[in-house]
C-alpha cells in the first residue's frame, strides 16, 4: 500500500512539474526583442550619444580620455568606419560595403529564423543580441555622419559616407602589448553593439556544442 501511494505521489510530481513546463512563456522573437534587443539597443544607443556630447571629435582632441578605472578601463572617442580591428576604417569602399552588409545580415537571420535554424533557448537570446548588435552599429552608420558639423553643408551622398561607428571603451589587457607593441596594451575600441555579437557568437558556439550534445545521446538512446 505504501508503494501504491509513493507512486501516486511521483505521478502527480511530474504531472505537475510536466504542466509547469509546457505553460513556460515560449522565447518568441516579439518576446526577445521586446526584453533584450530593444533594451541594449537604447543603452548602446544613449552611451554612443554620451560619447560624442563628452568628446571633441578625434581630430580636434585626440588621446583624449576619461579614466575609469585608471591604466586598465577607459572611456574614449573613437569613428571607426571601418569593422572588427578597424578594418577597412578610412578606406573610400568601408561606408558603403558595411552599410550594406549588416542589411544582408539581418536578412540572412530572418531566413534561417523561419527555417527554423535557431530551436535551441541560447541560440534565440544569441539572435536577440546579434540583432541589438547590428542595429545599433548600423544606426551609427546611418545618421552620425549628418551629425558631424564639418559636412553640414555638404552633399547628402558625402553626409551619408561619412557615416561612422562611434567607439568608446577601451581596455588594457595583460600581454596584449607583446602581440601587438604598438597597441601599448590597448585592446581595439568598442562599444555596447560590439560586445553584444561578441557573446552571441559564444552563445552559438555553445547552443551548437549542446545541440549536438543531445543528438549524439537521443541517437546512443535508440
Amino acid at each position: 500500500m505504501r508503494f501504491v501511494n509513493d507512486f501516486h505521489k511521483t505521478y502527480r510530481t511530474y504531472k505537475t512539474h510536466k504542466t509547469y513546463r509546457s505553460n513556460l512563456t515560449p522565447m518568441t522573437l516579439p518576446r526577445l526583442l521586446l526584453f533584450i534587443t530593444l533594451p541594449l539597443y537604447v543603452l548602446d544607443q544613449v552611451t554612443k550619444f554620451w560619447t560624442i556630447g563628452s568628446f571633441q571629435p578625434p581630430w580636434v582632441e585626440s588621446g583624449a580620455s576619461i579614466a575609469v578605472v585608471e591604466n586598465f578601463f577607459h572611456l574614449v572617442r573613437v569613428h571607426n568606419q571601418g569593422v572588427a580591428f578597424g578594418f577597412g576604417n578610412g578606406t573610400d569602399w568601408a561606408p558603403i560595403v558595411f552599410l550594406l552588409v549588416p542589411v544582408i545580415a539581418l536578412m540572412l537571420l530572418r531566413f534561417f529564423w523561419k527555417k527554423g535554424a535557431f530551436n535551441h533557448p541560447l541560440s534565440r537570446v544569441a539572435v536577440a543580441l546579434l540583432l541589438c548588435g547590428i542595429l545599433g552599429n548600423l544606426t551609427d552608420r546611418l545618421i552620425q555622419g549628418f551629425l558631424l558639423e564639418e559636412f553640414r553643408q555638404a552633399a547628402f551622398w558625402q553626409r551619408l559616407s561619412e557615416g561612422y561607428v562611434v567607439d568608446f571603451i577601451a581596455i588594457k589587457l595583460p600581454y596584449y602589448a607583446k602581440l601587438v607593441p604598438s597597441s601599448g596594451g590597448w585592446w581595439p575600441a568598442f562599444n555596447v553593439a560590439d560586445s553584444c555579437i561578441c557573446i552571441a557568437a559564444v552563445l552559438l558556439f555553445i547552443s551548437g556544442i549542446r545541440e549536438e550534445a543531445a543528438t549524439k545521446k537521443q541517437q546512443a538512446r535508440s
